[in-house]
């Protein structure tokens, strides 16, 4: 398919700058692919399209205060260092990407508020990224408590407006165990207790995988042709327990929930010869777009993506293409939110 195919209009009224106040009271959009049907409900109501013996397959991540904002040395120029992923731990070495990128230069300083937090730049990696070391004397966890402390929750920059103390809590979903994303998985963050204890009841097993979220997620598609758009790799985690529950409901018929995308790439990346999920880590680039054959999930719940992106590629790919981009007209006719902070949509 062509990255055209995938252009629509999207009103900036509809591209959600705040959660809503409570996460599970979110709009939920049911998407039927047998019936070709489009329902609209609340999050919540999710618990009516499960039962007995279903597995919901959640994502662990958990996002870290990845913005920070130093001052270059003997110049004092503020500049933005987006920590992308850490190298090396006993080195402190991190990939970041700085903006503006035109101001730091290998051999560079950069100093982060009052504390005793420095860091040298050492390569360049691309345009904007470059590789950094942190310099700090103290210990491992005194290190990540000063990230923790100086760093900003990192909304995505389509989220035109400035990190606020609420988004620590709520650009997160209540699954997050593992750190490492930069981003959030944010079909997730609809979730509350109260939803996962009564999907438990119902008899609903919800299973972990752990999928870090990079800035690739948000990468824009350059190319027409979508078989010549390289994704980047994001390192995840399926375990033999989670493999186990999910092809114990593959194999009695019950339904497979992928949550979120970042739980569908997990999942097609650790397909077994027989179709089954078997345990694997490591890193995962594997783009999915129309036509792909979906081997695990059965459902899938997904935020509103933006135009063009491989989100919205990844929902037209499990839900099919004409179905997914009428649901999207409705959603901006019936006035859905979009993106990491709006609605959801549940494709059976």
């Amino acid at each position: 398919m062509k990255l055209s195919e995938f252009r629509f209009d999207l009103p900036v009224n509809l591209q959600a700058l705040y959660p809503t106040e409570n996460r599970d009271e979110s709009k939920l959009m049911v998407v039927n692919r047998k019936d070709k049907t489009i329902e609209h409900r609340i999050f919540k109501d999710v618990l009516d399209y499960f039962s007995d013996g279903d597995v919901m397959v959640i994502n662990d991540t958990k996002v870290f205060p990845a913005r920070l904002y130093g001052n270059k040395e003997k110049t004092g120029a503020k500049i933005e260092v987006f920590l992308l992923r850490e190298l090396n731990k006993d080195a402190r070495l991190w990939d970041v990407l700085v903006d503006p990128a035109r101001k730091i230069r290998v051999g560079n300083k950069l100093y982060f508020g009052d504390s005793d937090l420095v860091a040298e730049v050492i390569d360049n990696t691309t345009s904007r990224g470059r590789t950094i070391r942190f310099l700090f004397d103290g210990t491992p966890e005194q290190f990540y408590k000063s990230i923790d402390t100086l760093g900003e929750t990192p909304l995505p920059k389509y989220i035109k407006r400035k990190a606020e103390p609420e988004d620590r809590e709520r650009y997160q979903t209540i699954f997050a165990k593992h750190t490492g994303a930069v981003a959030a998985p944010t079909a997730g963050m609809h979730f509350t207790r109260q939803v996962v204890k009564r999907l438990e009841i119902k008899g609903v097993s919800l299973v972990p995988i752990t999928l870090h979220v990079g800035l690739g997620t948000f990468r824009p598609v350059d190319v027409e042709d979508l078989t010549k758009h390289k994704m980047d790799s994001e390192n995840f985690a399926v375990s033999e327990k989670t493999a186990q529950r999910v092809n114990e409901a593959l194999d009695s018929r019950n339904q497979v929930c992928s949550v979120g995308t970042t739980t569908l790439r997990a999942l097609e990346s650790s397909v077994s010869a027989n179709g089954r999920l078997k345990p694997n880590e490591g890193w995962t680039d594997r783009f999915i777009f129309p036509p792909y054959e979906i081997r695990i999930p059965t459902a899938l719940i997904t935020n509103f993506h933006m135009p063009e992106s491989t989100l919205l590629m990844m929902a037209c790919a499990f839900g099919g293409y004409h179905l997914v981009m009428e649901a999207y007209q409705t959603a901006i006719r019936e006035k859905y939110r979009f993106l990491s902070y709006g609605d959801a949509m549940l494709i059976i």
